[in-house]
């Protein structure tokens, strides 16, 4: 292995296409894609400062290194790369690469990051920034803290543990998503999606969990949700909280210990191909009769 340590960088395409090195210790100045095309490549205790930095390259493992706010666009089309204990502080900094695995590290800007990416291992990790993770699939996170609107709209096969969601618009138009011990905090929560599952989860979300094909709720409880589970089917809702309001569900089971509103409108739905399972109703309110037309 070619070892390179200690050294300063500049100008562009300065290692391009280098192969079975370690670096270590190295600081990349003004300069477009320093290690473009770069393979078996061992880089730790580094820092990136401009453009471009690991575009199409293949077996990468990167620690306690820094890509600084200039290193935007810094990983496209690159397949296999493992980072640890990092700061990623530019925007878009993933795109069309796959097999990456992230452990430790830190997105300051992850707007636009991680698009159209696959097979993705993120743990241990916060994430700022809106529309991450859109239209990739083969994701799984682990105690990851994501703050940013948007999040994972389009993506596919995404499991989630002990992670929390601050995102408007999470999980929007998505297929098979199952996720565990997480909350999630944010409005219109998991709209046309396809398949998904919350186990024991915490949810507070406006208008939340509507337009859903395939939705398994367990041992979950949703905190000042209203108007939720409309046009929903093949629903299987298990509730340990009271939820605020439910509208126009089409078919499934819910079970809960309250709901503040009930809302149906039976020229929109037919409410017997929906079991709702929950000793207390404050309110039910036929909004069929709201629709009709006033008579002389």
């Amino acid at each position: 292995m070619t070892q390179i340590k200690n050294r300063y960088f500049e100008g562009e395409r300065i290692l391009y296409g280098l192969e079975n090195a370690d670096l270590d210790g190295i600081t990349f100045g003004k300069g477009e894609s320093p290690l473009k095309e770069a393979k078996n490549i061992n880089l730790k205790n580094s820092i990136f400062q401009w453009k471009y930095p690991l575009w199409y390259d293949e077996n990468v493992k990167v620690e306690n290194t820094t890509f600084e706010t200039m290193s935007r666009s810094g990983i496209w089309y690159t397949k296999n790369i493992t980072i640890k204990n990092s700061a990623l502080q530019a925007p878009k900094l993933f795109r069309r690469a796959s097999y990456i695995d992230l452990d430790n590290v830190h997105f300051a800007d992850a707007q636009e990051t991680m698009w159209t990416c696959d097979h993705i291992k993120i743990t241990n990790s916060q994430i700022n920034g809106d529309y991450f993770g859109k239209d990739s699939k083969n994701i799984y996170l682990d105690h990851v803290s994501v703050v940013g609107n948007y999040v994972f709209d389009g993506a596919e096969n995404i499991e989630v543990h002990n992670s929390t969601f601050v995102s408007k618009d999470a999980f929007w138009n998505c297929k098979n998503v199952t996720i565990y011990d997480s909350t999630i905090d944010g409005e219109y929560l998991a709209w046309n999606t396809d398949n998904i599952k919350f186990i024991n989860c915490k949810i507070e979300s406006d208008q939340g969990l509507n337009y859903i094909d395939q939705l398994e709720i367990k041992n979950s409880a949703l905190i000042h949700t209203d108007l939720a589970f409309e046009k929903v089917s093949n629903m299987d809702v298990e509730l340990t909280s009271k939820i605020d309001s439910v509208k126009n569900p089409i078919s499934g089971k819910l079970r809960t210990p309250e709901i503040g509103t009930l809302i149906i409108d039976l020229n929109k739905i037919d409410p017997t191909k929906t079991t709702i399972d929950c000793p207390k109703i404050d309110k039910k309110v036929d909004q069929s009769d709201m629709n009709q037309e006033p008579k002389d």
